[in-house]
């Protein structure tokens, strides 16, 4: 099959190169020219314009968008729309807001184009093992396009699946991502236990690596603590700042909406909001309440 991909960062550009490997034609743009030529290289149609993606393309078309969410995609939608006819299919597999994707799928019904939201999971290790996909959309044009997701997932039979109508991919990969929080967070509470306890010597990286095999939390999560640890067994050369995508924020949204109690997904988003301040008021302000009502003596900052 053929198919065009837009946005040509670590992961598209991997997944173009998985699909290559597959035997598919791919079409790419991107903004940089560099990232066009590389994959050029390799075997794929490179091109300057979205204008001149969709000719190059035969009916029906499928171009496949891995830009940024939010407003990048919203004005990439719409640019792409403009160049499409009837039939045509668009993916968006990047970590766009699911409500999003279903008013996209909605605007775009009305031009009768096809959009297929896919949450896609694997980061940099997805063109080695493959991705995880979850798709959401019309089912003739999850029908009509499985050759593509059986190339990119794990293998033909696993790894992917159509879930439900528009929004449905982005929403599951919403949760899945909500979940790899509260995962992150178990594993590195865990961890910090054994490192505070000094007088054992615990090697971190040895006992990751036993329970890895047999024990009921191994993962793959738990194979990149055990790489992380060997890389750098103290961690000395990073700092305790951790970002979030906004999956996680959505996610515990999503828990307030529905009612559905999401304790450890909602505690290890603020965890992560923690890690990113110095000094933050809200401790300083227990110190100053302990010294208040009991006397206690408090810390005076380091001049």
């Amino acid at each position: 099959m053929e198919l065009g991909m837009i946005g040509l960062g670590r992961m598209g550009g991997d997944m173009v190169r998985r699909l290559l490997k597959g035997g598919h034609r791919v079409v790419v743009y991107d903004l940089v020219p560099e990232a066009v030529q590389a994959l050029v290289e390799q075997g794929a149609a490179g091109t300057t314009s979205i204008a001149e993606l969709t000719s190059r393309l035969g009916a029906p078309r499928t171009v496949w968008l891995m830009v940024p969410a939010g407003e990048t995609t919203e004005e990439t939608i719409a640019e792409m729309a403009a160049h499409l006819s009837a039939g045509d299919c668009l993916i968006d597999g990047g970590n766009s807001y699911y409500k999003d994707s279903m008013r996209r799928a909605a605007m775009l019904a009305e031009k009768n184009l096809f959009f297929l939201d896919v949450g896609t999971s694997g980061g940099i290790w997805g063109l080695e093992k493959g991705y995880c996909l979850t798709i959401g959309g019309e089912l003739a044009a999850f029908q009509r396009l499985e050759p593509i997701f059986q190339t990119l997932a794990p293998a033909p039979d696993k790894g992917y699946g159509y879930v439900g109508p528009s929004g449905a991919g982005h929403f599951v990969k919403m949760v899945h991502n909500g979940v790899e929080y509260g995962l992150m967070e178990a594993y590195a509470e865990g961890f910090e236990l054994m490192q505070a306890k000094q007088e054992f010597g615990l090697d971190l990286e040895k006992i990751a690596g036993i329970w890895r095999d047999g024990s009921v939390v191994r993962s793959w999560l738990l194979d990149l603590v055990a790489v992380a640890l060997g890389e750098d067994a103290e961690l000395e050369n990073i700092q305790a700042y951790v970002e979030d995508s906004g999956e996680g924020r959505w996610a515990a949204q999503e828990s307030v909406e529905l009612a559905v109690p999401a304790p450890v997904i909602v505690q290890s988003l603020q965890a992560r909001f923690r890690s990113r301040q110095e000094q933050p008021f809200g401790a300083k302000l227990l110190a100053a309440l302990r010294k208040q009502f009991g006397g206690h003596a408090v810390k005076k900052p380091e001049k």
